[in-house]
This record gives structure tokens, C-alpha cells and sequence, in this order.
């Protein structure tokens, strides 16, 4: 994002009122518990804003979601009668302060959290009275990475180029290892050794200087430079850093891997695991998942900060205790709990060398909201019913609005802009499913989230799926030598299951030939010559029905000439329906 608007509000806003000591920049999210905590894992915020001056009044983090409910200072209500609640707003921790705030931070030196401390502290302030405004972004991308999923989710943002011109390819040109962009979003450097049999998958990069052996599979993972993988290693949804060894035959899945680790042939590593700065992992150990392995005992909270700094291999390791021992396990080893020693297998191959840590918010949060690690499915399913459809119904039954007529208009606009916010956050989440982020079964928990969220119809989802899986296709073909029909035929066989999930009425099933309509028409006007031969494909694939298909082409008869394009496009196939549909007729009397 450019902060140069931020800059010069903030500036313009200083000279009219000396109080404004900070703007903070905040940029529109999805108001849903399930977004802020599966897609950065933090707290959902809820924020009370004056519309006209854009002053923050009111700032919570709801780190604790048991309570659907928020309690702010009548003084607030009564002194900032058009203030606007917001709970749709993600705060990117861009501050754009005054010289003011570095005297703050002098004066109230217990200050430990920026948000918490500083931001809640200056809002009830009445002595000195500094005030806080926003600034929200509108275009361009800004995301805070304050934890291993945040860390996940804006990295694959970047390989999937939403961060543009902030992409691998573009900064790597400006240095001596290029990464260029091949097919299916994988980047790879000029000098990399890449086995034939060795497979990288989509939204994958690999670094300057390294090598893969055969029969490797890398799959939505990132591999550093100067890194050697051995035969038969799996990657998928890893990130390895620099100058890291994976000896044959490891399995590496949804972890960070730190520089200079290295793996031993056999090794394991599951979901969620973090392994630091030159941990070694021995012969077929398997590294439980969630662990956080470090060459470094973890400091207690009494530590000093010089006591914190990185320490090499040959600091200190042999003299302290380490956290575990090697145990056989069949063909392989795990670690086990922290209280056992340090040993060697029989081979004399040490176990770990490195010390696991322990979460410091175990207490307080699950290891599954910060940490690379896929969701676990219940926790999707928890999280999408934390506001159920009743209260939702009850709320709007309780509040019931009616538009002006002079109002229709706009409400109109705002209509359409909240369903095309809505089908832009279904096909982002559906393009991490592309990318092996996201499975099949968690992919239609995320958009059934997504349709809570925004209080939509089921007919809507269709149209939003159908749109994702026809672009994905058009973007298949320009990256490739293959037709549009090719790719459109081959994205609606391999996503059918998911769009009838979504297609259970002839109304549904209406939204999605509407939606086709209206891309022909509008944003991917390449589909337009092929309407006639992808309808009959949907209808063979069962995504439409010949109920639905008639009903279209019926409601069209009346319609303007301009309306009735892809109807007359199609006529010989809708021909055929009839007389089928007569046959059948004939048969049944």
C-alpha cells in the first residue's frame, strides 16, 4: 500500500487540531469471528467510529467471543450521537503518530501492548486529550503478521500476487538469483537442480542454488536457497528456509523450517511445527505435531533480553539438559514428553538436538489459531455456528427497516456492492483451495462462513462458486496451450460436487445460468461465443437441470431483444430438451 493519503490526512488534520496525535489505518474485513481467527488468528475487533471526522471513540479486541455483546460508556453515546459501530474493520497496526506520542511512551513506560494499553489508554484519557483518527484503506494490500498463521496466510497472498508488484518474480529481478512465474503459480529460480522425476505443485516457489532429487514432491510449499532435498521427500505446505538438508525419504508437512536445519533420512514432521535456526532431527524420528524445537532452552519470564540473543550449535548444547529422548517406534522414532533425557538410538543417531518450547498463551488460546497447521475440522464447524441463523433472523425481525423511495436507489448500489465484496472473499478462499490450502470439505465450511456473514441466500453461494470455477478456468487457459472449452470442461468436472452442494432447487440452479449470462456479458466476455457448448456440459454434469434450463429459456421469451442473446445461442439444444421432455410425457401416458 502507498501511506502517502494517510500521510498527508494525518498531516492536514495536525495543522486544524493540534490534539490528533495519531491515525491509525484500518481497512474493511468480513465481520465474522470465523475470518479473523482462520485467516490471521487473532481477535475479532470491534471499533466505534464518528462518521464524518473518522475519529476512533471506541477500540476492543474481543479476545474473549463468549459474549455476543459489547458495553461502551454512555458519555460516548451521548457526546457522539452519529458514531457508527463497527465489528467489519481489521486493524492493519499502521500508526502514523505525531512527535507527541514518543513523550507518551516516556510517560507511561508499563505500557506492554500497543492496542490494549496505549490505544485504550489514550481514548479515556480526558486530562490530556489527545484524540486518535482512521484512515481506511481502500485499495492496495496491508495485512500485520503477528503469528505462524498470519505468517502462512500473507505469504500465500504474495505467491498469489495479490501483494503486486510485491511478488517473488518482480523483487527477485532486482538482485542476482531471478525467480521467475511458471505455470500454475510456481516460481523458480534460474540455477535451481530439479530432478525430471520431481514434481512441484501449484503456488510453490524454490529458491537460488537448490537442488531437488527424484521423485520429490513440493506441493503449496516455499523452499529457500542453497537447499539440498533428497529422494522420495515430501513438502506440502511448508515453508523451508535457507540452507536446509532433507535427507531421503522425509515427510515435511504444514511447518516452518528454520535456516540450517537439517533432516535426517525418514524423518517426520507434522502439522504445525516450528523448528529453529540449526535443530537437527535424527534417522526416522517423527516430530509430533505442534512442536517448537530450538537450539535455545526457553527463557522464563524472568530472562533479560541479552539472555535471548541467538546462540550457534557449539553454544552451551552439550551442557545443558536437553528436553528428550529417542524412542523406537516400529521402523521409526518419535520424540516423547519433555520430562525424559536426552539419549541415542542404538545406531548412536541422536533423537533431536534442540529443545521443544511451550506455548506461553496455552492457557488462554488453542494451538490451532496460531499456527500453520490446517484447522481441524470442528473447530471450522464451531466457529461457523457461533452466530447461529436464529439470532441473526431474531436481530432483524427485532429491527426492522424500510427504504424511502428515495432511498431505493442507493440501497440498490449498496446491494450489489456487498454481494461483489461477497463473491471476492468466495473466490480468494476458493483460490487458496487451488492451491492445496484449503481442502474440498473445509472449502464449503469457509463459504457457508462467508454466507453467515453476510446474510446471504444459498442462491447466492451458487453464483459466487460458479463465478470462482469459470475464472479459474479462463486464467488455466491463458497460462497454457490448451482451448478455454478444454479448461472450462476439465474445472467443471473436477468442481462439479461442489457447485451442486450449492444447486439443490431449480432456483439455485436459475442463479447459476443467470451468472453465466452475466459474465458473457460483462466481466469475462471470452466466454460468450462458447455459451451454447458449455451449456449442454452442465446440464450433463447435473449442475443444471432441464427444469431449470426451460424455465430460463420461458422467462426470456418476453424479454428484450438484448436479453435473449445466449437463448437464441442455445436454441437447438433447448429444442432438443422439449422434445425430450415430450417423448418422456408420451411414454409415462
Amino acid at each position: 500500500m502507498s501511506l502517502k493519503d494517510a500521510l498527508q490526512e494525518h498531516m492536514d488534520r495536525k495543522k486544524k487540531d493540534p490534539l490528533a496525535v495519531m491515525t491509525m489505518v484500518i481497512k474493511h474485513s468480513k465481520p465474522s469471528i470465523l475470518t479473523h481467527q482462520t485467516r490471521l488468528g487473532n481477535d475479532e475487533i470491534v471499533m466505534a467510529i464518528d462518521p464524518e471526522t473518522k475519529e476512533l471513540l471506541y477500540y476492543e479486541d474481543r479476545a474473549d467471543n463468549s459474549h455476543l455483546h459489547v458495553t461502551i460508556d454512555k458519555d460516548i453515546l451521548t457526546n457522539n450521537p452519529t458514531l457508527q459501530l463497527h465489528n467489519d474493520m481489521e486493524d492493519c497496526y499502521i500508526d502514523i503518530c505525531s512527535p507527541e506520542v514518543l513523550s507518551l511512551f516516556t510517560d507511561n513506560f508499563d505500557y506492554q501492548h500497543l492496542r490494549r494499553h496505549f490505544v485504550k489508554g489514550l481514548l479515556v484519557d480526558d486530562i490530556m486529550g489527545y484524540k486518535i483518527y482512521t484512515h481506511e484503506l481502500r485499495s492496495g494490500y496491508a495485512a500485520r503478521i503477528d503469528n505462524f498463521r498470519s505468517y502462512d496466510t500473507v505469504s500465500k497472498d504474495v505467491i498469489q500476487r495479490w501483494t503486486y508488484p510485491m511478488v517473488p518474480d518482480v523483487v527477485s529481478s532486482r538482485d542476482s538469483s531471478e525467480s521467475r512465474l511458471h505455470r500454475q503459480g510456481i516460481y523458480k529460480a534460474s540455477d535451481v537442480t530439479l530432478s525430471p522425476s520431481a514434481q512441484i505443485g501449484a503456488n510453490s516457489v524454490v529458491g537460488s542454488v537448490t537442488s531437488i532429487a527424484g521423485h520429490c514432491k513440493v506441493l503449496n510449499s516455499v523452499i529457500g536457497q542453497g537447499c539440498k532435498i533428497g529422494k522420495n521427500v515430501l513438502i506440502n505446505g511448508s515453508f523451508i528456509w535457507d540452507n536446509v538438508i532433507i535427507e531421503d525419504g522425509c515427510k515435511v508437512s504444514n511447518s516452518l523450517v528454520c535456516d540450517g536445519v537439517h533432516l535426517r533420512a525418514g524423518a517426520v514432521v507434522e502439522p504445525g511445527c516450528v523448528l529453529s535456526f540449526k535443530v537437527e532431527v535424527g534417522k526416522n524420528v517423527v516430530v509430533p505435531a505442534h512442536s517448537k524445537v530450538s537450539l535455545l532452552p526457553q527463557p522464563s519470564n524472568e530472562d533479560s533480553d541479552e539472555e535471548l540473543e541467538y546462540a550457534d550449535t557449539n553454544s552451551g548444547i552439550a551442557d545443558s539438559p536437553p528436553f528428550s529422548s529417542m524412542r523406537s517406534n516400529g521402523d521409526q522414532a518419535t520424540v516423547p514428553s519433555e520430562e525424559d533425557e536426552l539419549g541415542t538410538s542404538e545406531t548412536g543417531t541422536c533423537g533431536v538436538v534442540g529443545y521443544i518450547w511451550t506455548s506461553v498463551d496455552s492457557g488462554i488460546m488453542e494451538e490451532w489459531r496460531q499456527s500453520i497447521a490446517p484447522i481441524p475440522k470442528e473447530k471450522l464447524e464451531e466457529l461457523q455456528h457461533a452466530v447461529p441463523d436464529d439470532d441473526r433472523s431474531e436481530d432483524e425481525s427485532n429491527n426492522p427497516t424500510l427504504p424511502d423511495k428515495d432511498d431505493s436507489s442507493d440501497s440498490l448500489v449498496e446491494d450489489d456492492d456487498h454481494i461483489s465484496k461477497f463473491e471476492k472473499e468466495v473466490e480468494e478462499t476458493f483460490q487458496r483451495a487451488l492451491g492445496g490450502g484449503v481442502n474440498r470439505d473445509n472449502l464449503i465450511l469457509e463459504i457457508n462462513g462467508l454466507r453467515l456473514a453476510y446474510s446471504l441466500q444459498h442462491a447466492d453461494c451458487a453464483g459466487a462458486v460458479f463465478y470462482s470455477v469459470m475464472k479459474s478456468a479462463l486464467l488455466a487457459a491463458q497460462s497454457s496451450n490448451d482451448t478455454l472449452l478444454k479448461t472450462t470442461a476439465d474445472a467443471l468436472g473436477k468442481w462439479k460436487d461442489l457447485l451442486r452442494n450449492y444447486t439443490k432447487t431449480v432456483d439455485e440452479e436459475m442463479e447459476i445460468l443467470l451468472k453465466f449470462e452475466e459474465m458473457c456479458q460483462e466481466t469475462t466476455k471470452d466466454f460468450s461465443p462458447l455459451f451454447p457448448k458449455i451449456l449442454p456440459y452442465l446440464y450433463d454434469t447435473e449442475v443444471v437441470s432441464e427444469d431449470a434450463i426451460l424455465r430460463w429459456a420461458e422467462e426470456k421469451e418476453h424479454a428484450d431483444e438484448s436479453d435473449k442473446v445466449f437463448v437464441k445461442q442455445s436454441e437447438a439444444f433447448i429444442q432438443w430438451l422439449k422434445e425430450a421432455e415430450e417423448e418422456d410425457d408420451e411414454e409415462e401416458e
